[in-house]
């Protein structure tokens, strides 16, 4: 993963099984919630055949930072069915069957990064509807200075960068780098697309 340039760099933190080779891609096997193009629930599908029948979802993304505005990066395992070995700006991942989206986003932000929010904010909501993906994405934001427990499922190693940096990483996944841009524009006063 590439290092922020200056006296200083962010410390990168592996998770357990980062030294493992010979991935094999794996779909998680859960029901995810389905909808319309208007966003509506309209049933559930496997994981898998969401993905095969590239149905509209809902998904979550929480862009975590510390107290120095320094946001948290993580390096995707290679073993991820959508985007392997990318770079995550966001934690977060798509919503469960009846489950709701606020819901989705605490549990995400426990299960990869070990950070267990008590007050979560909506900040935006958009849609990603490109290579494949129809995502109707919700963005929330917590702060964090504390330590990491990393889901070695799903995460190599996160390092943190100041936002414009993570936005120039060519690795970024396309629906995370979206939901960055959006939050820094709506933040700087630009609004949101």
């Amino acid at each position: 993963m590439s290092q922020p340039s200056g006296p200083e760099t962010a410390p990168v933190i592996l998770a357990a099984n980062a030294s493992e080779s010979a991935p094999t891609t794996v779909v998680a096997h859960e029901r995810i919630q389905v909808v319309d193009q208007c966003n509506r629930p309209c049933g559930s599908a496997w994981r898998s055949q969401m993905r095969h029948l590239r149905c509209w979802h809902r998904a979550t993304y929480i862009v975590v930072r510390n107290g120095r505005g320094e946001l948290c990066v993580q390096r995707r395992t290679l073993t991820k069915e959508a985007f392997p070995g990318g770079l995550d700006l966001a934690a977060g991942g798509v919503v469960g069957a009846g489950e709701a989206v606020h819901r989705a986003a605490m549990r995400e932000l426990a299960e990869e990064l070990g950070i267990l929010a008590t007050r979560l904010p909506l900040a935006l909501e958009f849609i990603y509807a490109e290579q494949g993906h129809r995502i109707f994405g919700s963005v929330f934001c917590v702060t964090h200075d504390g330590p990491l427990r990393l889901q070695p499922e799903e995460v190599v190693e996160v390092t943190w960068l100041v936002p414009d940096e993570a936005l120039a990483l060519p690795e970024a996944t396309p629906d995370t780098r979206l939901a960055l841009e959006l939050l820094l524009r709506r933040e700087r006063g630009g609004g949101a697309r």
